[in-house]
């Protein structure tokens, strides 16, 4: 199936080189959990901070039953500290 993911602030780095934009599309399995996803790209739960499906917060919790769909954009971004 297709999905997005979008990676922010230093996650950028999985991108494509010379991708200008946040957002990568995907091909993936049917019936992928959402930590599976994210630990393919070798992201920690801790690095994983702020994690959201199609707009909406996913807690830690239920980043290990969530199923992605079809077309889901999965939107991830670091701890980020500013002052």
């Amino acid at each position: 199936m297709k999905m997005y993911i979008e990676f922010y602030a230093s996650l950028m780095k999985y991108l494509p080189p010379g991708k200008a934009r946040f957002r990568r599309e995907i091909k993936v399995e049917g019936g992928l959990l959402l930590n599976r996803l994210i630990a393919q790209y070798q992201i920690s739960p801790e690095q994983a901070h702020l994690v959201l499906v199609n707009g909406r917060f996913v807690n830690g919790e239920d980043r290990e039953t969530k199923v992605l769909q079809d077309d889901d954009v999965v939107s991830i971004w670091p701890p980020v500290a500013g002052g």
